[in-house]
């Protein structure tokens, strides 16, 4: 067992809890990230560690999955290090969660529970609330049986914020309720994002999601690219709801890009259910850039994880483009790098430095310069302001003059965008000259 010898804080703020961390070997199998996940969690949620218990088993056991030595041995540790709260890196049964806290005489908190309080402390937005409410009541609704006279000594804490501080002698009856009515409420905001995403789709913008492992710097990279004010720390979920804003990049083009919540190993499926809504932005977006901690050794596991989540979601059809981020602290140099067809693949940056920012731009603007055709358009010299907005909005390969006094345009465009040409209210179809002529060919392929 680990422990750490810090004492309690004396002053007169509400001293940060102190949580014993328990992590079992099941079946033999030594997952040291995963310790040093719950680590991160811990810390994420505003816990001091004051120890560490760890096991070995062959299968969890029924009644406290830890065992009755090992739940004495939490116990003893609990005493010793004044510990508030034990945190379990593994999903528990209610049963299993009364049983233990019978036996340790300390409040029990899983996995599931301590994120779902971290993202009770990270949302903002009304949806964001209402999805986590919903996830942690459908989370709580099982473990009622034990009763709330726990928590009514309690002055808030870890796992205890949200439903558990406001709705102490709420019965099963009241929360059946209030789950059905923030279902209900979150149908409406998702029918309400569908309605903004539609009129998105309407406009010939793109859209790019940002996915990645939590604390791999999304966040930072989304503010370096588009010079917004998301928050941004070195800590788990520190931002859960979705951002988007507008980047022009490199040859007239555009895309919408929106930075979306981390993901992690074994992610609740109650968090995956609620947040479903949010994640639909992922599974509807043209391009995902998958940004990866190119500092941690556990990448290409974290990598995998989160395909999973992808796949989950069903968005693993998407293409995407990974982002090696943090190369300023492994001092390697910003490059790009193509697959074996020659499009766009991996790129690696710097979001706190800027380092490889141009060069993922490029990567942007090359993925979807792929899908682009010439397009021959005569517009006669009333069409005056259709040939600025096409300056405006397209990329216009060539011009050249026509004896009535119009202009022969000839564009780079993108299918959606040609839908959208046709749509203006400015536009004839008899002004399309030709057929597409041609692909356009990345450049530097």
């Amino acid at each position: 067992m680990e422990t750490n010898n810090s004492s309690p804080a004396r002053s007169g703020k509400r001293a940060r809890e102190r949580a014993l961390l328990v992590q079992l070997r099941l079946e033999g199998r030594i997952e040291r990230e995963e310790l040093e996940e719950l680590k991160l969690l811990a810390q994420s949620a505003g816990a001091d560690i004051c120890g560490t218990v760890l096991g070995s088993r062959q299968v969890p056991d029924a009644a406290t999955f830890v065992g009755k030595g090992k739940a004495e041995e939490i116990r003893e540790a609990v005493a010793r290090e004044h510990a508030d709260l034990v945190l379990v890196n593994h999903n528990l049964s209610p049963a299993q969660e009364r049983n233990l806290e019978k036996v340790v005489m300390c409040r029990v908190l899983d996995r599931t529970g301590l994120i779902l309080d971290i993202f009770a402390q990270r949302a903002r937005s009304a949806e964001g609330k209402l999805q986590v409410e919903l996830a942690q009541l459908e989370h709580l609704s099982t473990r009622l049986v034990r009763g709330w006279t726990h928590l009514e000594r309690q002055k808030g804490g870890i796992g205890l914020r949200g439903p558990g501080e406001t709705q102490l002698e709420v019965d099963r009856r009241l929360v059946r309720e209030r789950i059905k009515k923030l279902n209900q409420r979150l149908k409406q905001v998702s029918m309400q994002r569908r309605s903004r995403r539609k009129a998105r789709h309407k406009v010939p913008i793109p859209t790019v999601s940002l996915v990645g492992y939590t604390n791999a710097g999304k966040s930072s990279l989304f503010n370096s690219l588009t010079s917004a004010s998301v928050y941004a720390a070195d800590q788990l979920f520190a931002t859960l709801d979705p951002t988007m804003r507008r980047l022009d990049l490199p040859g007239k083009a555009a895309v919408i890009l929106a930075d979306t919540v981390g993901f992690i190993r074994h992610l609740p499926h109650d968090l995956v259910e609620a947040f479903k809504s949010t994640l639909e932005e992922i599974a509807g977006a043209d391009l995902l850039l998958h940004v990866v901690d190119s500092v941690n050794p556990e990448r290409l596991d974290q990598m995998r994880r989160v395909n999973e989540v992808l796949q989950e979601i069903d968005a693993q059809s998407i293409a995407q483009i990974v982002v090696f981020n943090k190369i300023d602290l492994t001092h390697e140099t910003a490059r790009f790098e193509r697959d074996a067809s020659g499009r766009p693949a991996r790129v690696w940056v710097s979001a706190r430095t800027g380092a490889g920012m141009e060069l993922l731009q490029q990567a942007l603007a090359e993925h979807f310069r792929r899908f682009r055709r010439h397009h021959c358009l005569q517009l006669p010299p009333e069409a005056g302001r259709l040939r600025a907005m096409m300056y405006e909005r397209f990329d216009v390969v060539s011009e050249s003059a026509l004896e009535s006094g119009g202009w022969r345009l000839e564009l780079a465009l993108e299918p959606s965008q040609l839908a959208w040409l046709r749509q203006s209210g400015d536009f004839h179809e008899e002004y399309l000259f030709s057929e597409p002529e041609s692909i356009l060919a990345p450049t530097g392929s």
